[in-house]
């Protein structure tokens, strides 16, 4: 099967969904929301791109390689984001991030 080989890419991929999600919820209660607008952003297109990315490792899509290239960059962006924050939902979103960039990375 295609995806055994992906497997901790696709992980990866949804556990750092998962974060981007909880973390884009959690800055929409900071106090100062406006702060956090580019952070929810990238959340929000973070979570996306990853789910994206593990439903195309688990077809084995011939483009599989091409979007988790992109999926890296998207995932950096808001990894470097959430870590300028200090609350904790930001940095374990960060981390997660990170995690799913060198993931993707490795598997593109």
């Amino acid at each position: 099967m295609p995806h055994e080989k992906f497997q901790s890419c696709i992980d990866a991929c949804y556990a750092c969904a998962v974060e981007c999600d909880h973390c884009a919820v959690s800055s929409l209660g900071e106090q100062d929301v406006k702060m956090m607008a580019r952070c929810i952003k990238l959340d929000m297109d973070c979570a996306q791109i990853c789910r994206l990315a593990a439903s195309y490792m688990a077809r084995g899509s011939e483009f599989a390689q091409a979007l988790c290239r992109l999926c890296a960059d998207v995932c950096q962006a808001c990894a470097d984001e959430c870590a300028k924050h200090p609350m904790d939902h930001c940095q374990h979103c960060a981390e997660a991030c990170r995690k799913c960039a060198e993931e993707c990375r490795r598997m593109a």
